[in-house]
């Protein structure tokens, strides 16, 4: 027969188990860390994603603009046939048959070098074979490109200038069409998009989220509130942009406000409603906390307004105390047999 000191009982580990008690606090600090690098690194993001747009579809075509209309001032090609004419014509030859590309010296004293049956001036090839880029230019047309790419139009110039020029653009729109004859230009431009049938549904979209975010015509929320929305028992989150119309007031026999109902995740998009003032709840939150609420879901609430976590797993003393106090040897006694009351026992 076996001791019980040799007996060993595994039981199952209690739920979590040690495993997820040990990972917990690891994965606890990922989750805070995400939490901080989060914010900044989408804003970057954003940013990046921003400036690529304006770079491929702005800033690309006027580049590749600019360096046309540069090439086609200052290129100098000159047609392979006129070149070996001279050549033929020169009563002594000055090209260099081993050098390659070849080169010779026009009439005009321009020193030129032969790229693919074209002879353009040596300084430009010169240059371009010094700063070859991501790819070797292959034609005359490349090489004078590159050549102005890299002589008039280097990005470390091109991306200040083309940002001053840009602002400058916006402020005159700006100016232009916010009021007067631009604004009325404006209106009948905006009007003959909405009637086109696909374009007007992406540009009205695009329109609102647009506004809500560079307009510099504020709503003025008063406060933010919860009423009950879409029917009795479901709350909705709202904000207060003033007092409704007169009629409802008077349909009402009460104060009746106007209350924006913010749609998730984008706040910009939403809807307005009139409710009874005696059927709204102000809730104590500011106005950044509701928006911050609104686009995340309901997953980021107010410091003010989480509920208490309920606290699980202590144990209290109470709990492991024994029903009757331990004797001399330690032991627990053990409990008095029933018998008879003390009072009705018979007296010696």
């Amino acid at each position: 027969m076996s001791s019980p000191s040799l007996e060993k009982q595994t039981s199952p580990p209690d739920h979590p188990t040690w495993w997820h008690r040990s990972l917990f606090p690891v994965r606890k600090a990922i989750i805070r860390g995400l939490a901080i690098i989060m914010p900044p690194l989408l804003t970057i993001v954003l940013f990046l994603w921003a400036w690529n747009i304006i770079d491929s579809y702005v800033l690309g075509p006027v580049e590749v603009s600019c360096r046309n209309l540069i090439v086609w001032v200052i290129g100098d090609f000159r047609d392979d046939a006129t070149i070996q004419a001279e050549i033929r014509a020169a009563p002594t030859v000055t090209q260099d048959p081993d050098s390659s590309p070849q080169i010779w010296t026009a009439d005009d004293g321009v020193v030129l070098s032969k790229v693919n049956k074209t002879w353009i001036p040596k300084e430009v090839v010169d240059v371009v074979e010094s700063n070859p880029g991501t790819q070797q230019p292959q034609t005359a047309q490349a090489y004078y490109h590159r050549f102005v790419q890299v002589q008039y139009l280097p990005r470390y110039l091109v991306i200040p200038a083309f940002l001053i020029v840009f602002l400058v653009a916006l402020y005159l729109l700006g100016r232009i069409f916010a009021a007067g004859v631009g604004r009325l230009i404006w209106t009948y431009a905006e009007s003959a998009i909405h009637r086109l049938p696909v374009i007007s549904n992406v540009y009205s979209a695009v329109k609102q989220v647009t506004d809500f975010a560079f307009s510099d015509s504020e709503i003025h929320f008063t406060r933010v509130v919860a009423v009950e929305y879409p029917r009795r028992g479901v709350w909705s989150m709202g904000f207060v942009t003033g007092e409704s119309m007169l009629d409802i007031r008077n349909a009402a026999n009460e104060p009746v406000l106007s209350v924006l109902m913010p749609t998730s995740p984008m706040p910009a998009t939403g809807f307005v409603i009139s409710v009874p003032k005696s059927q709204t709840i102000d809730l104590n939150i500011t106005i950044d906390q509701a928006i911050q609420f609104c686009v995340s879901c309901g997953v980021v609430v107010p410091t003010n307004q989480q509920q208490p976590k309920p606290v699980t797993g202590l144990v209290t003393a109470q709990h492991i105390q024994p029903d009757t106090p331990p004797q001399g040897d330690g032991q627990p006694a053990p409990p008095e047999p029933p018998g008879i009351p003390q009072d009705d026992q018979p007296s010696s």
